[in-house]
Protein backbone atom coordinates (compact mmCIF):
# COMPACT_ATOMS: atom_id res chain seq x y z
CA UNK A 1 0.00 0.00 0.00
CA UNK A 2 0.93 3.52 -1.05
CA UNK A 3 3.07 4.99 1.96
CA UNK A 4 1.54 8.09 1.77
CA UNK A 5 -2.00 6.82 2.09
CA UNK A 6 -1.71 4.54 5.16
CA UNK A 7 -1.66 7.72 7.77
CA UNK A 8 -4.44 9.48 5.87
CA UNK A 9 -6.44 6.12 6.33
CA UNK A 10 -5.60 5.98 10.02
CA UNK A 11 -6.95 9.77 10.34
CA UNK A 12 -9.95 8.44 8.70
CA UNK A 13 -11.08 5.70 10.37
CA UNK A 14 -10.41 7.79 13.79
CA UNK A 15 -12.84 10.45 13.02
CA UNK A 16 -15.48 8.38 11.78
CA UNK A 17 -15.03 5.83 15.18
CA UNK A 18 -15.45 9.48 16.51
CA UNK A 19 -18.47 10.19 14.94
CA UNK A 20 -20.27 6.53 15.49
CA UNK A 21 -19.41 6.51 19.10
CA UNK A 22 -21.73 9.27 19.66
CA UNK A 23 -25.37 8.63 20.76
CA UNK A 24 -28.85 10.67 19.40
CA UNK A 25 -29.00 12.29 22.79
CA UNK A 26 -25.59 13.96 22.83
CA UNK A 27 -26.25 17.42 22.96
CA UNK A 28 -22.55 18.79 22.13
CA UNK A 29 -23.76 16.99 17.80
CA UNK A 30 -26.08 19.56 16.74
CA UNK A 31 -26.84 17.23 14.22
CA UNK A 32 -28.53 14.89 16.50
CA UNK A 33 -32.39 14.37 17.65
CA UNK A 34 -32.77 16.79 20.15
CA UNK A 35 -34.78 15.11 23.65
CA UNK A 36 -36.46 17.78 25.17
CA UNK A 37 -37.22 17.28 28.68
CA UNK A 38 -37.35 18.70 31.68
CA UNK A 39 -36.93 15.51 33.50
CA UNK A 40 -40.51 14.27 34.53
CA UNK A 41 -43.59 15.05 33.19
CA UNK A 42 -44.73 16.72 36.19
CA UNK A 43 -42.92 19.69 37.49
CA UNK A 44 -43.47 20.37 41.11
CA UNK A 45 -43.30 23.83 43.15
CA UNK A 46 -40.50 23.58 45.40
CA UNK A 47 -39.39 25.77 48.61
CA UNK A 48 -37.08 28.53 47.41
CA UNK A 49 -35.86 31.63 48.27
CA UNK A 50 -36.32 33.28 45.09
CA UNK A 51 -38.45 31.97 42.18
CA UNK A 52 -38.28 28.52 41.85
CA UNK A 53 -36.99 27.46 38.41
CA UNK A 54 -37.05 24.60 36.18
CA UNK A 55 -34.35 24.18 32.70
CA UNK A 56 -34.29 21.29 30.21
CA UNK A 57 -32.16 18.43 31.26
CA UNK A 58 -30.48 19.76 28.06
CA UNK A 59 -30.47 23.22 25.94
CA UNK A 60 -30.19 23.87 22.12
CA UNK A 61 -29.52 27.13 20.41
CA UNK A 62 -32.80 27.97 19.19
CA UNK A 63 -36.17 29.23 20.63
CA UNK A 64 -38.27 28.06 23.26
CA UNK A 65 -41.91 28.76 23.50
CA UNK A 66 -44.78 26.89 25.88
CA UNK A 67 -48.88 26.57 25.04
CA UNK A 68 -51.48 28.35 26.53
CA UNK A 69 -50.85 31.21 27.68
CA UNK A 70 -49.74 31.50 31.42
CA UNK A 71 -46.59 29.70 31.81
CA UNK A 72 -43.27 31.84 32.07
CA UNK A 73 -40.24 30.21 30.03
CA UNK A 74 -37.39 31.79 29.11
CA UNK A 75 -37.32 31.82 24.90
CA UNK A 76 -34.17 31.48 25.05
CA UNK A 77 -32.92 28.72 27.53
CA UNK A 78 -36.42 27.26 27.99
CA UNK A 79 -36.19 27.63 31.68
CA UNK A 80 -39.69 27.59 33.08
CA UNK A 81 -40.13 29.91 35.85
CA UNK A 82 -42.87 28.02 37.83
CA UNK A 83 -43.22 30.55 40.74
CA UNK A 84 -44.38 33.33 38.52
CA UNK A 85 -46.49 30.67 35.83
CA UNK A 86 -50.19 29.40 36.16
CA UNK A 87 -49.91 25.92 37.40
CA UNK A 88 -52.35 22.93 37.86
CA UNK A 89 -52.16 23.00 33.77
CA UNK A 90 -51.23 21.09 31.21
CA UNK A 91 -48.35 22.85 29.14
CA UNK A 92 -46.63 22.26 25.31
CA UNK A 93 -43.49 23.22 25.29
CA UNK A 94 -41.73 23.99 21.39
CA UNK A 95 -38.25 24.33 20.33
CA UNK A 96 -37.64 25.47 17.28
CA UNK A 97 -34.10 24.81 16.13
CA UNK A 98 -31.98 27.47 13.90
CA UNK A 99 -32.71 25.32 10.83
CA UNK A 100 -36.20 25.28 11.77
CA UNK A 101 -36.60 21.59 13.02
CA UNK A 102 -39.33 21.53 16.05
CA UNK A 103 -39.00 19.64 19.02
CA UNK A 104 -42.05 19.14 21.42
CA UNK A 105 -42.50 17.82 24.68
CA UNK A 106 -45.75 18.19 27.42
CA UNK A 107 -45.30 19.30 30.93
CA UNK A 108 -48.07 19.45 33.70
CA UNK A 109 -47.24 22.05 36.27
CA UNK A 110 -48.41 20.75 40.13
CA UNK A 111 -51.67 21.92 41.49
CA UNK A 112 -55.54 22.20 40.93
CA UNK A 113 -57.65 24.16 38.94
CA UNK A 114 -61.64 23.85 38.05
CA UNK A 115 -62.89 22.99 34.96
CA UNK A 116 -65.19 25.65 33.29
CA UNK A 117 -68.82 24.82 33.66
CA UNK A 118 -72.28 25.47 34.50
CA UNK A 119 -73.76 24.35 37.63
CA UNK A 120 -77.11 24.60 37.62
CA UNK A 121 -78.70 24.94 42.04
CA UNK A 122 -82.28 23.83 40.65
CA UNK A 123 -80.99 20.68 39.35
CA UNK A 124 -78.57 20.23 42.67
CA UNK A 125 -75.73 20.82 41.07
CA UNK A 126 -74.15 23.55 43.60
CA UNK A 127 -70.41 21.67 43.94
CA UNK A 128 -67.32 22.41 42.32
CA UNK A 129 -65.06 19.81 42.42
CA UNK A 130 -61.00 20.65 41.91
CA UNK A 131 -58.81 18.97 39.52
CA UNK A 132 -55.39 17.84 40.38
CA UNK A 133 -52.46 17.84 38.17
CA UNK A 134 -54.69 18.78 35.12
CA UNK A 135 -55.97 15.12 34.71
CA UNK A 136 -59.67 14.80 36.32
CA UNK A 137 -58.89 10.79 37.26
CA UNK A 138 -56.14 12.00 39.18
CA UNK A 139 -56.58 11.84 43.12
CA UNK A 140 -56.44 14.48 44.96
CA UNK A 141 -53.90 13.80 48.39
CA UNK A 142 -56.39 14.97 51.10
CA UNK A 143 -54.30 13.80 54.05
CA UNK A 144 -51.96 16.19 55.51
CA UNK A 145 -53.17 18.99 52.53
CA UNK A 146 -55.26 22.28 53.48
CA UNK A 147 -57.06 24.45 51.42
CA UNK A 148 -58.14 27.97 51.53
CA UNK A 149 -54.70 29.05 53.55
CA UNK A 150 -55.19 32.56 55.50
CA UNK A 151 -59.20 32.41 55.29
CA UNK A 152 -59.08 34.39 52.39
CA UNK A 153 -61.66 33.06 49.73
CA UNK A 154 -64.27 31.90 53.10
CA UNK A 155 -63.54 35.20 54.61
CA UNK A 156 -64.86 36.77 51.32
CA UNK A 157 -67.98 34.56 51.21
CA UNK A 158 -66.56 31.95 48.97
CA UNK A 159 -67.04 28.49 50.46
CA UNK A 160 -64.03 26.21 50.38
CA UNK A 161 -63.96 23.15 51.78
CA UNK A 162 -60.75 23.63 53.79
CA UNK A 163 -59.86 19.63 53.97
CA UNK A 164 -60.64 18.83 49.62
CA UNK A 165 -60.76 22.36 48.23
CA UNK A 166 -64.62 21.98 47.10
CA UNK A 167 -66.47 25.02 46.63
CA UNK A 168 -70.14 24.54 47.62
CA UNK A 169 -71.76 27.31 45.21
CA UNK A 170 -75.06 27.74 46.99
CA UNK A 171 -73.76 28.25 50.31
CA UNK A 172 -71.82 30.75 48.65
CA UNK A 173 -75.23 32.23 47.11
CA UNK A 174 -76.61 32.00 50.28
CA UNK A 175 -73.41 33.70 51.80
CA UNK A 176 -74.57 36.87 49.88
CA UNK A 177 -71.68 37.14 47.68
CA UNK A 178 -73.94 37.85 44.93
CA UNK A 179 -76.09 40.28 47.06
CA UNK A 180 -78.91 39.98 49.04
CA UNK A 181 -81.07 39.71 45.63
CA UNK A 182 -78.21 38.31 43.20
CA UNK A 183 -78.88 39.93 39.81
CA UNK A 184 -77.74 38.71 36.49
CA UNK A 185 -73.81 38.67 35.35
CA UNK A 186 -72.62 39.37 38.81
CA UNK A 187 -69.00 38.19 38.47
CA UNK A 188 -66.54 38.03 41.41
CA UNK A 189 -63.19 36.78 41.46
CA UNK A 190 -61.97 34.85 44.77
CA UNK A 191 -57.74 33.72 45.35
CA UNK A 192 -57.43 30.05 46.83
CA UNK A 193 -54.59 29.53 48.86
CA UNK A 194 -53.41 25.51 49.54
CA UNK A 195 -50.87 23.54 50.24
CA UNK A 196 -51.17 19.80 48.99
CA UNK A 197 -49.39 16.81 50.43
CA UNK A 198 -47.16 15.66 47.53
CA UNK A 199 -44.18 15.98 45.86
CA UNK A 200 -44.37 20.10 46.23
CA UNK A 201 -43.33 19.59 50.12
CA UNK A 202 -46.56 21.71 50.87
CA UNK A 203 -45.05 24.50 49.27
CA UNK A 204 -48.22 27.03 48.89
CA UNK A 205 -49.85 27.35 45.77
CA UNK A 206 -52.54 29.99 44.39
CA UNK A 207 -55.59 30.09 42.21
CA UNK A 208 -57.84 32.53 41.42
CA UNK A 209 -61.28 31.26 40.70
CA UNK A 210 -64.02 33.53 38.71
CA UNK A 211 -67.77 33.17 39.41
CA UNK A 212 -70.81 34.04 37.74
CA UNK A 213 -74.49 34.48 38.77
CA UNK A 214 -77.29 34.17 36.17
CA UNK A 215 -81.21 33.64 36.92
CA UNK A 216 -81.00 31.33 33.99
CA UNK A 217 -79.18 30.27 30.62
CA UNK A 218 -81.10 32.10 28.53
CA UNK A 219 -79.03 34.97 30.55
CA UNK A 220 -75.61 34.29 29.96
CA UNK A 221 -74.22 37.22 27.78
CA UNK A 222 -72.30 36.50 24.37
CA UNK A 223 -69.02 37.32 25.58
CA UNK A 224 -69.42 34.41 28.08
CA UNK A 225 -70.70 31.90 25.46
CA UNK A 226 -67.23 33.41 23.39
CA UNK A 227 -65.02 32.81 26.22
CA UNK A 228 -66.10 29.39 26.87
CA UNK A 229 -66.18 28.26 23.30
CA UNK A 230 -62.52 29.59 22.62
CA UNK A 231 -61.75 27.63 25.50
CA UNK A 232 -63.53 24.39 24.17
CA UNK A 233 -62.27 25.01 20.49
CA UNK A 234 -58.36 25.56 21.61
CA UNK A 235 -58.42 22.77 24.37
CA UNK A 236 -59.16 22.81 27.92
CA UNK A 237 -55.27 22.38 29.37
CA UNK A 238 -56.11 19.05 30.84
CA UNK A 239 -54.68 15.36 29.99
CA UNK A 240 -54.83 14.77 26.33
CA UNK A 241 -56.77 18.47 25.47
CA UNK A 242 -53.61 20.07 23.38
CA UNK A 243 -51.70 18.05 21.63
CA UNK A 244 -52.34 19.10 18.63
CA UNK A 245 -53.18 23.20 19.25
CA UNK A 246 -51.08 25.73 17.51
CA UNK A 247 -53.94 28.56 18.13
CA UNK A 248 -51.57 30.85 21.12
CA UNK A 249 -53.97 33.13 22.16
CA UNK A 250 -55.75 30.90 24.21
CA UNK A 251 -56.01 31.97 28.00
CA UNK A 252 -56.92 29.55 30.76
CA UNK A 253 -56.76 31.12 33.77
CA UNK A 254 -59.25 32.56 35.62
CA UNK A 255 -61.34 29.04 35.53
CA UNK A 256 -64.96 30.16 35.21
CA UNK A 257 -67.51 29.05 37.44
CA UNK A 258 -71.09 29.64 36.29
CA UNK A 259 -73.68 29.32 38.91
CA UNK A 260 -77.24 28.92 36.52
CA UNK A 261 -80.26 29.45 39.61
CA UNK A 262 -82.37 27.69 37.47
Amino acid sequence: MNKILIPVIVALTSMLWSSCSKTADDTDDPISPYKLSYGDSIIYARPSAGDYIVSPTSQRPGDYSGFPDGIEIDETTGAINVSKSETGLRYRITHIAPNGTETKTMVVLSGITFTDKFYILSQHDSIASPVYNANPSRVLPLSGSSFDEGNVANGGGCAVRTTNGKINLAETVRNGVFGSTPQNDVRKTFEIRYRINDASGKTENRLKVLLYWYRTMADVPADLWETLNDRQNQGVFLRGSIEERTDQTAKPRPPCVIIIDH
